[in-house]
C-alpha cells in the first residue's frame, strides 16, 4: 500500500541528486547563487570537476578563463592632424576573477566590447597619421594598458591589443604614394651626389701624387698606351710629351 508513494520519493530524491550534480571543464567555473546571495571565496567560484548545486535554493553561472580573442569592428576616426580614417582592432582577454565578471557588469563581453570600440576612437584622436602607421606597438601598448585599467575592476585582464587594418581614403594614398616617391628620388640623387663627391676627392688625390712625383704620370701615360695597343683598333695617332722624353734628354 506504502510502496508506491515510497517509490515516488526514491525517484524524485533520484532525479534531484542528478539534477544536483554538474561536470565543468578545466578552463570552466561557476559562480554560485544561494538564495540569492554568492557564495565567496574560499568556497566559491567552483570548479574544476563535479560540483554540487542544491536545486531551488542555488542559481549558478558557467564562466569560462580561457583567452577570448574580441574583434573591434572598424571605427570612424579623424586624427590628431584631421585625417578621417577607418581602423579596427582585436582585444585578447580572459577572466581572472569570475566572481567579479558576473556581480560588477551585467555583460562583461558586451562591455568589453563597447569599451574597446570607444578607447579605440579616444586613443586614435590624439595621435597623427605619421604616429599611427611608424609607431602601431607603441599605440598598440596604450590601447591595452588603458583597456586593462578600465576592465581591471571587472575582474578582466586585457593580455594584449592589436590594430588590424587601417583604411585611408584614396586621396591620402594617392598623396602618400607621392611622398614616397619623391622620397626615393631625393636618395637616389643624394647618393648620386656623395658618389661624384668621393670621385672628385679621388681624382684630386691622383692630382697631387702625380704634381709631386712626375714619374707616376709618365707610368700612367705608358699604361694607357699599352692599353690601346692590344684593342683591335686602327691606327690611332698619340701624341707623345716632351716631358715624357725629358730624363732621356738630361742624360
Amino acid at each position: 500500500m506504502f510502496a508506491s508513494p515510497l517509490l515516488t520519493v526514491i525517484f524524485l530524491v533520484i532525479i534531484l541528486l542528478i539534477a544536483s550534480v554538474k561536470i565543468l571543464k578545466e578552463y570552466e567555473r561557476a559562480v554560485v547563487f544561494r538564495l540569492g546571495r554568492m557564495i565567496l571565496p574560499p568556497k566559491g567560484p567552483k570548479g574544476p570537476g563535479i560540483i554540487i548545486v542544491i536545486p531551488i535554493i542555488d542559481k549558478w553561472v558557467r564562466v569560462t578563463l580561457r583567452l577570448v580573442a574580441m574583434d573591434v569592428p572598424s571605427q570612424d576616426i579623424i586624427t590628431k592632424d584631421n585625417v578621417s580614417l577607418k581602423v579596427n582592432a582585436v582585444v585578447y582577454f580572459r577572466v581572472v576573477e569570475p566572481n567579479k565578471a558576473i556581480t560588477e557588469v551585467e555583460d562583461y563581453l558586451y562591455a568589453t566590447s563597447q569599451l574597446a570600440q570607444t578607447t579605440l576612437r579616444s586613443i586614435m584622436g590624439m595621435v597623427g597619421l605619421d604616429e599611427l602607421l611608424s609607431e602601431r606597438d607603441k599605440i598598440n601598448l596604450h590601447l591595452q594598458d588603458a583597456l586593462d585599467k578600465d576592465t581591471d575592476a571587472w575582474g578582466i585582464k586585457v593580455a594584449k591589443v592589436e590594430i588590424k587594418h587601417v583604411d585611408l581614403p584614396q586621396e591620402m594614398q594617392r598623396a602618400m604614394a607621392k611622398q614616397a616617391e619623391a622620397e626615393r628620388e631625393r636618395r637616389a640623387k643624394v647618393i648620386n651626389a656623395e658618389g661624384e663627391f668621393q670621385a672628385a676627392e679621388k681624382m684630386v688625390s691622383a692630382a697631387t701624387l702625380m704634381e709631386e712625383h712626375p714619374i707616376a704620370l709618365q707610368l700612367r701615360y705608358l699604361q694607357t698606351l699599352s692599353e690601346v695597343a692590344t684593342e683591335n683598333n686602327s691606327t690611332t695617332l698619340f701624341p707623345i710629351p716632351i716631358d715624357l722624353l725629358s730624363p732621356f734628354i738630361k742624360k
